[in-house]
């Protein structure tokens, strides 16, 4: 049975150690409370929490920027290839009851942006904190609480 709840989780295509540990952390926490787990598909942070999610036996999507499925990372479950580059954030968003921002550059504040936009909650952890509307979490067991919370309104 396909999980009922949608988060995704944002973030650069490549990062730092720690950023993919906190990453990794949010996957599995997202995965823990039987969420399915959305991100880009691609490396980075995005590798992280998917490896996260799915080793805690959750459900990974990821939404692509490419034409092919074979451009996702390894432990995406359902690659979805929507050949739209960065304009597949859009359909990231939209499709998640509340994001998660680990870090991040350009690409994830157009995330983030999008999000607030469609009135689609946003955490950050480790970046971003200064946005209005994004509320900000000093771990990922803070972060994953606060998008969860959400979903009670």
């Amino acid at each position: 049975m396909a999980a009922k709840i949608h988060i995704a989780v944002i973030g650069a295509s490549k990062c730092d150690s720690r950023t993919a540990e906190i990453a990794y952390q949010v996957g599995q926490l997202v995965a823990g409370k039987g969420a399915a787990l959305f991100t880009g598909g691609l490396g980075g942070v995005m590798e992280a929490a998917s490896r996260g999610a799915r080793e805690a036996g959750g459900l990974t999507v990821g939404i692509l920027p490419g034409s092919s499925v074979k451009e996702a990372n390894p432990y995406v479950d359902i690659p979805i290839a929507t050949d739209m580059g960065h304009a597949r954030n859009a359909v990231l968003v939209r499709s998640c009851h509340a994001v998660v921002a680990v870090s991040g550059e350009y690409g994830t504040l157009s995330e983030i942006a999008l999000a607030l936009k469609m009135g689609v909650p946003v955490v950050t952890i480790g970046g971003w904190e200064s946005i209005e509307g994004v509320q900000t979490a000093g771990s990922p067991e803070e972060a994953v609480e606060k998008a969860f919370e959400f979903l009670r309104y």
